[in-house]
């Protein structure tokens, strides 16, 4: 049975049925929030960083929220796979001497994270690659989400979560979507008005910081606080308002690469609970990679893994399990990469 779906939008389909499935389509690539949910499509990830994407001319725009962020910028580094095994060794080798750590100790342990993706260089490489054209989303607390005690950063989440059931624009006034980049006029992204967005330079002074930020998840995490170039205030986690994506593009652009581990696309954190609102006329012009139901099943415990791992199992078992989880995603990538050298991606597509 296959390992990997695909599934395209309508203009998507479209243009690949006229066209083939060629790189140069895509000007755009996401990478979803969703904690170690990715180490299951680690080697997807690979092969359309290092070869799937080789020998590109014209600039790729990527687009990350939390650790999707994080797969995205080795991507933009000289050499992505070195960085992505940075990723995955500093990752999954997560150790906690505790039952329940605190924010401080979870935020020490994702510093170390960010540190090994950058690398020697810092970042530097990010900023200097004229291709690979880095974004990345935090989010700015407002109101009572500013409030660094629990009890009342619970009581604002709580109220972000009830206002975004009656409408997700209502998370304007909860957190405001920042978005760290390359100063890039043509950036498909630049023109968001779905949700109040500010737009960061990503710089050598904010990238450590603005990659600890989209990945501090809050109760768990601490903020940042006063994120480089960007207004005074606390920074969380970028799936607080684009856990999976939900962004409206110019169609003029081109099409959009998503390597997901869902066939589906929660907008937001806060939606993930509600079967209603998934992701869809905004995908279409995407096409989406993601695991079958039978790959999943395959998997040790018959499923992803995520961030309730770190709770049922002790350190060596956890570590082993996501091990074994990047190495069986190799079969993703087999997959796919066979798809492209015979050119019969139209035996394989459906229709989002």
């Amino acid at each position: 049975m296959p390992a990997l779906r695909l599934l395209a939008g309508p203009t998507a389909y479209t243009q690949i049925e006229a066209n083939g499935l060629d790189q140069s389509l895509f000007t755009q690539l996401f990478a979803a929030s969703g904690g170690p949910k990715w180490l299951a499509i680690a080697g997807l990830d690979k092969y359309l960083f290092s070869e799937f994407f080789q020998g590109r001319e014209d600039p790729l725009y990527t687009m990350g929220a939390s650790s999707g962020a994080w797969r995205l910028a080795c991507m933009a580094q000289q050499n992505p796979l070195a960085a992505y095994e940075r990723l995955e060794h500093f990752y999954i080798n997560q150790r906690y001497d505790v039952a329940k750590p605190t924010r401080e100790q979870v935020s020490a342990q994702v510093l170390k994270i960010v540190d090994g993706i950058l690398g020697e260089q810092q970042g530097a490489d990010i900023l200097a690659n004229p291709l690979i054209r880095h974004h990345m989303v935090a989010c700015r607390a407002r109101h009572l989400n500013r409030i660094h005690a629990k009890f009342g950063l619970m009581v604002g989440l709580s109220m972000a979560a009830v206002s975004n059931i009656v409408n997700r624009k209502s998370l304007g006034w909860h957190f405001e979507r920042v978005i760290l980049s390359h100063k890039d006029a043509a950036s498909p992204f630049r023109r968001l008005k779905d949700l109040p967005t500010k737009h960061v330079e990503l710089t050598q002074d904010n990238i450590r910081h603005g990659l600890l930020a989209t990945g501090s998840i809050p109760l768990l995490l601490d903020p940042v606080k006063d994120l480089q170039g960007s207004p005074k205030g606390h920074y969380y986690d970028g799936g607080i308002t684009d856990y999976h994506f939900d962004m409206p593009l110019p169609t003029a652009t081109g099409l959009s690469l998503y390597p997901h581990f869902y066939p589906y696309m929660s907008p937001g954190w806060f939606d993930k609970s509600l079967l209603w609102r998934k992701a869809k006329a905004n995908y279409h012009n995407g096409l989406i990679l993601a695991p079958s139901k039978q790959f999943i099943a395959s998997l040790p415990f018959g499923k992803i893994p995520d961030r309730e791992d770190f709770k049922h199992l002790d350190s060596d078992s956890r570590i082993a399990y996501w091990q074994q989880s990047v190495q069986q995603s190799q079969v993703l990538a087999d997959e796919f990469a066979e798809i492209v050298a015979k050119g019969n991606i139209m035996d394989r597509i459906e229709r989002l």
